[in-house]
């Protein structure tokens, strides 16, 4: 199903049409597998869509940028991407689980590393999308930049975590952040909503149903790359919870936290959990 595509594309256009081409993938594959009654057979759906996912993206890279790495969640890890100066960071279907389910809340990712030694860590990213398929929605990172918003006052700030893996210290630091905003005239209270992939998560914050996202668990690159870039281009903190920024194509793409925010909110709950972890 490989879509002819010209050969001038820019680093953004290829980036946006494969990960389009790969959400098809995803909801074609979904529609056509039967997964029984219960559910039975869901995982043996997860496991074919991850692949069939990965092997297009892959050999649609192969075809549009045939000299450039590519570091995907399903493939084997190349060392050669670690001398290269163009690194292509893919998570074929972020929220395998929630796919499986059914939900909507997963994602395929794709973002460009480009070597740069003036850059923390080494390297920037650019051309990075965020692709919502069963959402219908595309979150690219030349997207026109939301207005800053302020926190919600028909609703309780609601601070996005892992549906199975949440941070075990963020019921306190709900509460914490909480009491902090109480005392400057903000009563709505705080809640705390779970949601599958890492860009479905950045998405609810653009798309004004949320405030926050942290995660302090740990996750890989490709689940955190392209999301980030998306959040960093629409001016949204986005770092490590102790606030470092994070490194990305390093030799073992392992992340260990993540908070991205308002800017109005970022360092308050940046405070809260450390106040929590320390208690």
């Amino acid at each position: 199903m490989n879509a002819q595509a010209p050969a001038d594309l820019t680093d953004m256009e290829v980036s946006a049409l494969i990960a389009a081409e790969a959400g098809r993938v995803l909801l074609n594959l979904r529609a056509s597998f039967d997964v029984g009654p219960e559910g039975e057979r869901a995982d043996d759906l997860r496991k074919a869509a991850d692949r069939a996912s990965h092997e297009h993206i892959v050999a649609r890279f192969a075809e549009l940028r045939p000299d450039d790495a590519v570091l995907s969640e399903e493939g084997k890890d190349d060392p050669i991407r670690l001398e290269s100066d163009r690194v292509w960071i893919v998570d074929p279907l972020d929220g395998t689980k929630e796919y499986g389910q059914g939900r909507t809340d997963f994602a395929v990712h794709i973002v460009l590393w480009t070597r740069d030694p003036q850059a923390p860590g080494g390297g920037l990213l650019s051309a990075s999308t965020v692709e919502l398929p069963a959402q219908g929605l595309s979150r690219r990172q030349d997207d026109v930049v939301l207005p800053v918003r302020d926190l919600p006052r028909d609703r309780p700030v609601r601070i996005v975590a892992s549906r199975t893996r949440p941070p075990a210290v963020l019921a306190d630091a709900v509460r914490i952040l909480d009491e902090a905003l109480q005392a400057h005239g903000h009563d709505t209270g705080v809640e705390i909503v779970d949601v599958g992939s890492v860009g479905a998560k950045v998405n609810e914050i653009l798309s004004g149903r949320a405030e926050a996202y942290v995660h302090d668990t740990g996750f890989y690159e490709w689940d955190v790359a392209a999301p980030l870039a998306i959040a960093h281009a629409q001016g949204l903190p986005a770092a490590h919870v102790d606030a470092s920024p994070i490194p990305f194509n390093q030799p073992t793409p392992y992340v260990t936290s993540l908070l991205v925010g308002l800017p109005v909110i970022t360092e308050q709950l940046r405070d809260a959990m450390q106040q929590a972890g320390s208690a």
